[in-house]
């Protein structure tokens, strides 16, 4: 089961710097699955005399948003699924203007908004409540810049309506919610230590779980945008077969290269053309890949690109119907005792089959400190069967998964990955014409 998510709500008056503050906490936690919700998203569709007269519509007042669209879509979200939020156009005040947005279940989730901390049962759902506290005055000119400059609005209606709406929802509703909040922000985004403060903290209760810190031998190659990126593209399922290989390359040229860092070296001084002497480290000379075919296969020529003349072993487990502990098919380097090995399987699932491989390079005589397991994704059930099994191994990954399903697939996953990579689970197959 997927661990419950850390729930961050983020509340304070309009043009306070909510978003600037979510937005700086979504970058600083780059190493974590964040999506944001916002409240303004849940707006009631307003009906057409409401149209009809909508600049006397209170949109600051709580009976102005769907709180109970709201709290089913955090449900689901709590409880690992993915909802579809609605995009809320201001211009015609609907929400059916453009496609809803898809939101995925992540590690943590951000619920933005003015009256976010107003209902009960919505507060109940926080694991940590942020209220940005800024000045009136200048949320005033920033709405008025904010209205005019990408709403098109009047100054003058501007005025009106803050004189009228907003001013009085802030007083009478959003004000009062102050006294629920776990840490206030004066100055919004401005205030960096404040911020600085909170992201340490929801770092340490997201460590509380973190599997680097139960397994000193797992590392996790630090996420970065590109990296995030090329996440989202090899798992989107309607990505062409060419991307899908060229991204899931570039992954794992970086996955190798990060692996290689963790062989030992020996120090070597070199003379540069200029004459003087570098003090520096020589690679590792007694090295061998190993790849659990045949998704494994897939890593090889980043090996080989990164290691010239590198030596290859391949293993064949059977994953079905004997739950990955059949070994089939092994050829190894006969010196591979001597070597230090890199296990290559881009998908850690269950455990079983890198299991299986790991005993077998035992039983060839590799010591176990000298295994470097390899893997894209991995999943947590894995992590645990194959770090309690073999403590002192490395497992080199580049994100770890949310868990398995009920039928021990890696969610949310990459699918099968060999037949992704391999074009073999395209329908379309090679005709084969003969010519008289």
């Amino acid at each position: 089961m997927p661990k419950e998510p850390f729930v961050i709500g983020v509340a304070g008056g309009a043009a306070s710097g909510k978003t600037t503050v979510c937005d700086m906490i979504i970058q600083q936690l780059h190493d974590q699955r964040v999506v944001l919700v916002n409240q303004d998203s849940f707006y009631h569709r307003l009906s057409e005399e409401e149209l009809a007269r909508v600049h006397e519509y209170n949109f600051d007042h709580p009976d102005a948003f769907d709180t109970e669209q709201l709290l089913c879509s955090m449900d689901k979200l709590k409880n690992g699924q993915a909802v579809d939020v609605p995009i809320y156009d201001f211009m015609s005040h609907t929400n059916n203007v453009y496609p809803a947005r898809r939101v995925n279940p992540s590690d943590v989730i951000i619920l933005e908004g003015i009256l976010i901390f107003h209902d009960p049962r919505v507060r109940e759902l926080m694991n940590m409540k942020i209220f940005v506290d800024t000045d009136a005055d200048v949320r005033l000119a920033r709405r008025i810049r904010r209205d005019t400059a990408e709403k098109g609005r009047d100054i003058g209606a501007v005025l009106d309506q803050y004189s009228k709406f907003v001013k009085p929802a802030f007083d009478d509703f959003i004000l009062p919610t102050k006294k629920y909040a776990d840490i206030i922000i004066p100055r919004g985004g401005d205030n960096h230590v404040a911020i600085d403060l909170i992201v340490q903290h929801i770092r340490t209760k997201l460590g509380q779980h973190d599997l680097c810190k139960i397994y000193p031998n797992l590392y996790v190659i630090q996420s970065t945008f590109q990296i995030r990126g090329m996440h989202t593209l090899i798992r989107d399922s309607q990505i062409t077969k060419h991307d899908f290989i060229f991204y899931a390359d570039r992954l794992i040229r970086l996955v190798v290269e990060h692996g290689l860092g963790h062989l030992p070296f020996t120090e070597k001084q070199v003379v540069t053309p200029t004459g003087s002497v570098y003090t520096g480290v020589d690679f590792c000379k007694r090295l061998c890949g190993v790849s659990v075919i045949r998704s494994g296969e897939s890593m090889e020529n980043a090996l080989r690109a990164c290691c010239k003349g590198i030596k290859l072993g391949k293993i064949l487990i059977h994953r079905e119907g004997d739950n990955g502990q059949h070994l089939i098919y092994e050829k190894l380097p006969t010196d591979i005792a001597e070597r230090h090995v890199l296990l290559l399987d881009p998908i850690l699932g269950t455990g079983n089959s890198a299991v299986q491989a790991i005993s077998l390079l035992l039983r060839k005589g590799v010591p176990e400190s000298n295994i470097i397991f390899l893997n894209l994704i991995s999943a947590p059930q894995g992590v645990h069967v194959v770090c309690r099994t073999f403590p002192r191994i490395k497992i080199v990954t580049s994100e770890i998964e949310v868990g398995l399903n009920k039928d021990y697939r890696v969610i949310p996953g990459i699918g099968e990955f060999g037949d992704r990579y391999f074009g073999t689970d395209e329908d379309d197959q090679p005709v084969i014409t003969s010519s008289s």
